[in-house]
């Protein structure tokens, strides 16, 4: 396929402007272009094609089953794009007069007290602007919670080995030196290797649960009231929180600030780049360190003099909240539980399905996601997680996260969701199995997957090492 640089025609354009009827105002000098931007020239006719060729080499959810652990790559609702298109929310602007945008405050409003009740928080910042942004915010209310006391010793934030990697990066964003805890032989965190982390400088723990091997971990009061006694704070990692929402409270479990990932979560458009949203919440104590609005439900200036500042510009994604509020709305307080409990019997009952040919990483009961790992496969025949992956691109399946979370060898991270159904995973399950009986027979064809897909297998350590990142041509 030709790039839509290579299908240019010099003097071919799209759009017939009107005259300008006003006066031309030329720009401050040292602002404009030497020469014009090398943009394409095409018509509208070749550059609705080129895009439409463009949407059918790539895999979405609307396509087929999409099980990206830890990702939750559910069906979004086209209800969520509907409301969110209503002139109401669209044709606004942040910088209106408070009475004129109090109908979307108070969609704000209501959804934060949503959210608040989900997770056991007292207090909601919408700014961030997708989760590790709401980690990074999160972190910074821990800083300033520890610097209000005189408390600038505390240092250190600990992340168990099989955090999300936005954790650590997040961490030391923040300005923290970051700590591995290990975990024991369950998957779980390592009570013994936590006690000897804890002291006088730690200011923290971050913590996903469940996990990324999709356990809930047993000893979740136990390690936070640890932390807690250590004068540290409990930071929950909601990229998870799919699994448990209305039915187990982060804030419940000991956890002091808590980031949604509405856009995984609460079924707003997930991937591509954005937009997302990584609202954070947070108990009584954190609340002054809030990120800044401007204006308040009752239209009155809200002020918070110990606020850490803004993270983003008003009021974070404000069209992905509305989303995010429509599908909370839709579900109500019976729906969001059941869409969890939905999401856990999935992925079990898949697990069990494969267990007898795949070695399941971790035994037992998961939640929303498991990981299985071929590392048995890759000794026996060569067959690794990225040949099955690629194999299953050829049937018509988007890869489950693989080599993730790091401490599985030869990881595959499959999560259903809950919107997938009997007979999606049914398929799913008889296209997993198929393959290993594949890889046993025929382990060369596995290792030369895709052969149906538009590109085949490229040279990854040459895309990750003299990446193409712009058109070179004249």
């Amino acid at each position: 396929m030709k790039l839509i640089f290579e299908k240019s025609k010099k003097g071919r354009a799209c759009s017939i402007l009107p005259p300008c009827d006003v006066p031309a105002v030329p720009l401050t000098p040292g602002i404009a272009r030497h020469k014009k931007a090398a943009l394409p020239c095409l018509d509208e006719n070749e550059i609705s094609r080129h895009y439409s060729a463009l949407a059918k080499r790539a895999f979405g959810v609307n396509d087929g089953f999409y099980p990206l652990g830890s990702c939750t790559m559910k069906y979004n609702p086209k209800l969520n794009e509907e409301v969110a298109a209503l002139p109401g929310f669209t044709q606004i602007h942040p910088l209106q007069p408070e009475h004129t945008v109090q109908g979307c405050l108070r969609l704000l409003d209501a959804t934060s007290r949503y959210l608040r009740e989900i997770a056991g928080m007292d207090a909601i910042s919408f700014q961030p602007a997708a989760g590790a942004h709401g980690e990074l915010t999160g972190l910074l209310l821990f800083k300033a919670y520890h610097q209000s006391r005189g408390d600038a010793a505390r240092t250190k934030i600990l992340v168990p080995d099989s955090a999300h990697g936005t954790n650590p990066a997040s961490a030391t964003m923040a300005g923290f030196q970051v700590v591995n805890i290990p975990s024991n032989t369950d998957g779980c965190v390592d009570l013994a290797a936590l006690k000897t982390a804890l002291g006088p400088d730690t200011a923290g723990l971050m913590l996903t649960n469940p996990n990324t091997l999709g356990l809930f971990d047993p000893n979740i009061l136990e390690i936070t009231a640890l932390v807690r006694q250590a004068g540290g704070l409990n930071y929950y990692d909601g990229a998870n929180l799919n699994a448990i929402m209305g039915i187990v409270r982060p804030g419940d479990m000991g956890f002091d600030a808590v980031h949604f990932n509405l856009h995984k979560s609460f079924s707003t458009p997930h991937g591509g780049g954005g937009p997302g949203a990584g609202v954070v919440g947070c108990k009584k104590p954190l609340e002054p360190f809030l990120p800044v609005s401007d204006v308040s439900l009752d239209g009155g200036i809200a002020t918070h003099p110990e606020s850490i500042g803004r993270v983003r510009s008003f009021y974070g994604n404000f069209l992905v909240l509305v989303k995010a509020a429509a599908y909370l709305f839709t579900l109500g307080k019976e729906g969001v539980p059941e869409a969890a409990r939905a999401a856990v019997l999935n992925a079990n009952y898949m697990m069990a399905c494969l267990k007898n040919k795949y070695d399941v990483a971790c035994k037992g009961t998961c939640m929303h996601e498991f990981v299985l790992s071929l590392e048995t496969l890759k000794a026996k025949h060569g067959v690794s997680a990225l040949d099955l992956a690629k194999a299953l691109q050829d049937e018509g399946l988007h890869p489950p996260t693989i080599y993730f979370p790091l401490i599985v060898h030869e990881a595959l991270m499959v999560e259903p969701t809950e919107t997938e159904s009997l007979e999606t995973l049914d398929q799913a399950v008889e296209t997993f199995l198929a393959l290993h009986d594949v890889a046993e027979r025929e382990p060369e064809r596995l290792r030369s997957a895709p052969l149906a897909t538009v590109i085949g297998r490229p040279d990854d350590v040459k895309a990750a090492r003299q990446p193409i990142l712009r058109y070179k041509g004249q």
